[in-house]
């Protein structure tokens, strides 16, 4: 069982940035972030594969978010900038087991394991 644990959540205003980190207690295949507000399900915000690098986002945050990561330390970032109110949501890491590198990257059940959340709010 991999655990992920959140962390960079804060209070921001419109404009402003924030750096999420996630650090997996194992190996992992693919590490990503998904992010849900009251009412909605879970949207796809970014991942980055192990192998090769490649990055994903969601049209959202294209051209604003970046995702990251340091394969030694099993941790994803995810660099904010350019925060719209729009943003505001809990935060949720996700991983793919090491071995387990399959499915559609946006379809939550293609991904193993999940972090607790953090909270991301964006200020008018």
């Amino acid at each position: 069982q991999v655990q992920l644990v959140e962390s960079g959540g804060g209070l921001v205003p419109a404009g402003g940035s924030l750096r999420l980190s996630c650090a997996a207690s194992g190996r992992t295949s693919a590490m990503g972030w998904f992010r849900r507000v009251p009412g909605k399900g879970h949207e796809f915000v970014s991942a980055i594969k192990w192998s090769g690098g490649s990055t994903f986002y969601g049209d959202s945050v294209k051209g604003r978010f970046t995702i990251s990561r340091d394969n030694a330390k099993n941790t994803v970032y995810l660099q904010m900038n350019s925060l719209k109110p729009e943003d505001t949501a809990v935060y949720y890491c996700a991983a793919r087991n090491e071995l387990s590198d399959s499915g559609i990257y946006y379809v939550t059940s293609s991904w193993n394991y999940w972090g607790q959340g953090t909270q991301v709010t964006v200020s008018s």
